[in-house]
């Protein structure tokens, strides 16, 4: 299970488990966005640049870049993760990945045959032609301060896929616009939409704008960009959601403790623990709770957070069964 969110395969692997999964494996917000009715045509004519340039300029101010001409929109951030080797040849072939972290990004970067060393270490970042870190980092949630990998001999790509829920100042978007960096920006995780497919660029604009011709005419669709605009302006619904996820991140941590678990890091949107990983994983998947592991540390389990209070007590009651 390459990914969290895997719901087909956690019916092979528990046949048995009660139905419906919780499924905590991902990093979504369970609680999502309550979108306003969108407009008809919105589902009906293709979406002009007009409908796009406002999305931007929500995004810019939701972001803190100056200028709309630095964001591009696009159907999701793995596209963009995907299509950035493919841009950049120019920038060199010599890339270094801050691992352990999300895989499509190694993924991406060795199938268009770029020379791809991952380390630990944000000092061996230094060097390289382009370099790659998440921040925070998924699945540990570290926090690096961007300024401190500035300048940089290369290109600096930042994934902040789970920023938007975090303190704020830790945002690469402000050291913007400058040549040696570009940053990605999820929707979808934390507004719990992530089904709507929608995800930003952030650069100085020449490549701001390489990228979205890349991308071509209606690359975000009508619905996308629409429920955009809602969210990202609206920053008291983002504020109560920071603090419910407060709330909810502590009760999970006393679970999880109670459970012989060890906090090791995450965000307020996921939880990383170590302890007796794999049991858990089975004991959890067999009472239909799913759960995220990792290959590379077997004592290691991501939970998201539950959405609903049947979720709380159905979790409460599995954890409390294994202890």
């Amino acid at each position: 299970m390459a990914h969290g969110g895997m719901i087909a395969a956690a019916h092979a692997l528990f046949p048995d488990a009660p139905l419906p999964f919780v499924d905590l494996s991902t990093g979504i917000n369970p609680v999502a966005y309550k979108l306003a009715p969108l407009p008809p045509d919105a589902f009906t004519r293709l979406p002009d640049a007009e409908d796009e340039a406002a999305l931007r300029r929500v995004a810019a101010s939701a972001y803190g870049v100056a200028d709309p001409g630095m964001v591009v929109a696009a159907p999701g951030t793995q596209i963009l993760i995907s299509l950035l080797p493919h841009l950049l040849p120019e920038r060199g072939r010599r890339v270094a990945i801050l691992s352990p972290t999300y895989g499509e990004h190694e993924a991406a970067w060795r199938a268009a045959g770029y020379d791809v060393t991952t380390t630990s270490d944000p000092a061996d970042l230094a060097g390289f032609d382009i370099a790659v870190l998440c921040n925070p980092n998924n699945p540990d949630g570290r926090v690096i301060d961007p300024a401190s990998l500035l300048p940089h001999s290369g290109l600096l790509i930042v994934d902040e896929a789970f920023a938007d829920l975090e303190a704020t100042g830790s945002s690469a978007a402000g050291l913007l616009p400058r040549g040696d960096l570009l940053v990605l920006r999820s929707f979808g995780k934390w507004t719990g939409l992530a089904g709507v497919r929608l995800g930003f660029a952030l650069a100085e604009p020449s490549l701001a704008a390489r990228l979205r011709a890349a991308l071509g005419p209606w690359a975000v669709s009508g619905p996308a960009l629409a429920a955009g605009r809602q969210a990202l302006a609206d920053t008291a619904w983002r504020a109560t959601t920071i603090a419910r996820l407060k709330r909810d991140c502590a009760r999970l941590d006393d679970l999880l403790h109670r459970a012989g678990m060890k906090l090791i890091g995450g965000t307020r949107l996921f939880r990383l623990y170590e302890g007796e990983a794999d049991e858990m994983f089975h004991r959890l998947g067999r009472a239909g709770i799913l759960v995220r592991r990792f290959g590379f540390q077997p004592r290691l389990l991501r939970f998201g957070l539950p959405g609903s209070a049947d979720d709380w007590q159905r979790l409460q009651a599995a954890l409390g069964d294994i202890r």
